[in-house]
Formats: C-alpha cells, structure tokens, sequence
C-alpha cells in the first residue's frame, strides 16, 4: 500500500514539472497546427466558410506552387547524397589522421557557429557577377555568367549549404566511426576480407543508423533553405531556387492565409511521410544487425 502511495505521488510530482511544458507545447504547437488545418479548408478568414479540399486542389493546379515543390524536391536529391557522401570521407579521413586533427575539425564546424547573414555576405560576393569566381572563370578564360540569375543558381545554393552543414553531419559520422569495435576490423583482418568487404560488412552496417539520423535532418534542413536564398536573391529570386518557402512567403504577405495554410500543411505532410519510411527501413536494418 506504502509503495503505492509513493508511486501515485511520483506520477503526481513528474506531472506538476512536466505541466508547464505540456501547455505550452499545446498552446504554441498543437493549437496552432490545428487552426491552421481549419484555415486551409475556409474560403478566407472573414467568411469562414467551409470548402473541403477546394484549397489543395488549387495549389495542385497552381504553376508557382508545383515550381517550388519541384526545385524544393530537386535540391532535395541533390544535397542529401553530395552532403552524406563528402561528410563520410572527412570523418573517414579525420579518423584516420592524428596529426592536427583537433584543428582539422574545428575548421569544418567553424561554419555551424558563424551568423547566416555573414556566411551569405561572403557567398554573395562569391557569386555575385563581378565577384570572385567570375574572376577565376575568366582568368581561366572560360564564360562568365550571373550565377545567382541563371538556371546554375540551385548548384550555387547547394555549394553554399554544403559548406556550411557538412561540419555537422561529419561529427556525427567522427561520433560514429569511433564507436565501432576495433576488434572487427582485427578480426576481419584476420579472415582476409578486403577493404571493400570491412566497409559492406562492419562499417556501413554499424553505421547505418547514424546514416539514417543524418538523412533525417538533413531532409528538414533542406526544406529551410528558404533563409539563404531569400538573403542571397530576395522574395522572387530565379527560377531555378524558388522554392515551396517562397510561395509560402508571398502567400503571407498577400493575406492568402488559406494557401499558406495549405501549402504547410502539405509540407509537414510529406516530411512525415519521408521520416515514417526512413525509421520502417532502419528498423528493418536494425533487425539485420541484430
């Protein structure tokens, strides 16, 4: 009965500290998610009237729309593998060397921790049509071109959240790396397996789900590119780098709460689709492993 009491008084101890977050998770999150699900299915905020769907129908028939989910999309598939991939050959390397490798990888964080506005100062003069790399092009005596305003934006963009987003994904593979056993790569010395064979059979496995995290959070960054390029080119920038955050952007300042509304909700919609699939086949990796 005594231990009873003392766990009934626990729960309602944990309840008391936990309430003020809970509410104001409620409050800040759930509330407004909700509401804004009713917004995307009225005909505007005046009126209030119920139309279904009619919202998402319009943006699936809407150019700018389907514009900015594409190239959202397209930068997508282009900075997930390009980041995994240059990430995974630093900390490969990193873990390797000993010789200056506490300031080898302080230089590839240094980007996570200076301010987005001067990182995209310095990109901008990078690109910027008579900015450096221009400079380079000619002396090469290639073309030069306005990068920024040309359908080569999207590569300008990517180079730019590759460089600053690689220091992160590279210190969680380090991280990863480190906790493998030494003891498989002896023993698999010791069977003869190659070094194609160490890495299929011991480091992409053991890996996996720190492979697995990183995609994850590297797919909702990627819907946050919005920042940079509205920094770098504005509310209407080219073509090729206006993205889903752009329309929601314009939505807002038109007063089209029920576009903005819905395009959200379809956003948030298909980034839980792309973790839900994620976490079914690291489960299922995780079995393999197990």
């Amino acid at each position: 009965m005594r231990l009873k009491r003392f766990h009934l008084r626990e729960w309602h101890i944990a309840i008391m500290f936990l309430s003020p977050s809970l509410l104001g998770f409620l409050l800040f999150y759930i509330v407004p998610f909700l509401q804004s699900i009713w917004y995307s299915m009225i005909d505007n905020v005046l009126n209030k009237k119920f139309i279904g769907l009619a919202n998402y129908a319009a943006l699936l028939t809407s150019s700018s729309f389907l514009t900015g989910c594409g190239n959202t999309l397209r930068f997508t598939a282009i900075f997930i593998p390009v980041n995994l991939t240059l990430s995974f050959l630093i900390a490969s390397a990193l873990n390797k060397t000993r010789y200056c490798a506490d300031m080898l990888r302080m230089s590839f964080i240094a980007p996570l921790v200076i301010p987005v506005a001067s990182v995209v100062a310095f990109w901008s003069l990078f690109f910027d049509s008579r900015g450096v790399l221009n400079q380079i092009v000619g002396y090469i005596g290639w073309e030069t071109a306005d990068w920024l305003n040309s359908d080569k934006a999207i590569y300008c963009v990517v180079l730019l959240y590759i460089w600053k987003n690689t220091g992160y994904s590279m210190v969680m593979f380090l991280a990863g790396l480190q906790n493998i056993p030494a003891q498989y790569y002896e023993a698999a010395d010791i069977e003869g397996a190659n070094s194609w064979d160490r890495f299929r059979h011991i480091t992409a496995v053991y890996l996996s789900p720190t492979t697995f995290f990183i995609i994850i959070i590297s797919i909702i960054n990627s819907f946050k590119i919005f920042r940079e390029i509205y920094l770098l080119a504005g509310s209407y920038p080219n073509r090729s780098i206006y993205t889903i955050q752009h329309y929601m952007n314009n939505m807002f300042h038109s007063l089209d709460y029920q576009k903005l509304t819905s395009a959200s909700f379809l956003t948030v919609l298909v980034i839980y689709m792309f973790v839900v699939i994620l976490y079914s086949v690291e489960r299922k990796v995780g079995k393999y492993i197990n």
